[in-house]
């Protein structure tokens, strides 16, 4: 009578039956939706992807340019580390960090501010100006690039573990959930029918015992009236006789 599979345990009722069909079209809704949202994070997850790649080639080539530029400083100006640390006063440059949302999940983005001036435009007065300030706005890029690229790679890791979760619960309504309902709705179903039946064959035998028992009382009641008149029908053949052949005793007024 029951449902192949693993069920819930729970009566057979009508009110139980309405009440895991409700919950079985809660699951199929959360499972499209579900779905809808992995989709989603999946196609961002894969711009993302290739925006990280993108942006690990840009920083490779970035620093070595960076490389590059320093390597001309050193040699037109020699090591000029212990200025750069005198002169800075302050930041130049700045992170901010926003949220963004994609569907329902918050990743975290970060951009740069950069402060406009500087604490170091004397360095390199002297000489190898210009290999300072080009190198100057090598590191200026490739700390952009590279605040760029940690917002790339933190949403990221974020998107990987959202994915993942997403997965496993869709999995486990595709292939546990839902399962379990379709088998708890078969299986109340079969005993409401198995109910129905044996209340049918009941209502089948008390109509039939009625049926007999109406008919025992019609035959009883036939045969008390054949009883009856078989009592009358002597009296009146007793009775019967000759009228004209008998004789009235005289009466005397």
């Amino acid at each position: 009578m029951s449902g192949t599979g693993p069920r819930e345990n729970i009566f057979p009722t009508r009110m139980a039956l309405t009440n895991t069909k409700l919950r079985l079209k809660g699951a199929q809704t959360g499972h499209s939706l579900l779905a809808k949202k992995r989709d989603a994070l999946t196609t961002r997850f894969r711009a993302i992807l290739r925006r990280v790649d993108e942006a690990k080639r840009k920083m490779g080539r970035v620093m070595q340019l960076a490389s590059f530029s320093l390597a001309e400083v050193t040699y037109a100006t020699g090591d000029i580390s212990y200025l750069v640390q005198e002169q800075a006063k302050s930041a130049s440059f700045k992170v901010k960090a926003k949220q963004e949302n994609v569907s329902g999940v918050v990743l975290p983005a970060f951009e740069v501010d950069r402060v406009p001036g500087s604490d170091f435009n004397l360095t390199g007065l002297g000489r190898g100006g210009q290999q300072v300030l080009r190198a100057k706005e090598v590191y200026a890029k490739a700390v952009e690039t590279l605040v760029d690229l940690a917002s790339l790679q933190t949403a990221f890791m974020i998107l990987d573990e959202v994915i993942r979760a997403t997965n496993r619960r869709v999995n486990a309504i595709e292939h546990v959930v839902i399962p379990r309902l379709e088998n708890t709705i078969k299986y109340i179903t079969s005993e409401l029918d198995e109910m129905d039946r044996e209340e049918f064959f009941r209502l089948k035998k008390v109509q039939g015992k009625k049926k007999r028992d109406a008919e025992a009382a019609e035959a009883l009641r036939k045969n008390q009236e054949a009883a009856e008149i078989v009592e009358v029908a002597p009296d009146l053949a007793g009775g019967g006789g000759d009228l004209l052949g008998s004789k009235d005793e005289d009466v005397i007024f």
